[in-house]
């Protein structure tokens, strides 16, 4: 029961009908199995005694906690290699459209001061 006096589902059902959240919006999680493959990985005894310390922080597996920072690292870089390449096509852009590339050089060193880290 929550504080009101409802139940949980009778809040879930209460909470749909005042629109305070979407009527399509998911009351659970699903996951949509991806076909995988193993790898066997050498790890430094102590890099993985620091893994085992953080995975049982956050209440998951070692297995969880790589998975997690794979998808971190890979994600950073799948967008790094977007950015990259927005960067040549507009240099391509900007030399057809007459500029040249002093002035394209400097204003594509303008923009990657604007956007690093």
């Amino acid at each position: 029961m929550c504080e009101r006096g409802l139940s949980q589902p009778d809040l879930l059902h209460a909470l749909k009908e005042s629109s305070m959240i979407q009527p399509d919006f998911p009351t659970e999680l699903r996951f949509h199995p991806r076909p995988s493959t193993s790898v066997e990985l050498n790890v430094p005894l102590d890099t993985f005694a620091t893994l085992e310390q953080v995975a049982a922080d956050r209440d998951t597996s070692v297995e969880a906690l790589l998975k997690l920072y794979i998808g971190q690292g890979l994600r950073h870089d799948v967008a790094q290699r977007f950015a990259d390449r927005v960067l040549d096509l507009t240099a391509q852009v900007l030399t057809r459209h007459g500029q040249s590339k002093e002035q394209v050089d400097e204003i594509l060193r303008e923009i990657r001061s604007a956007t690093s880290t």
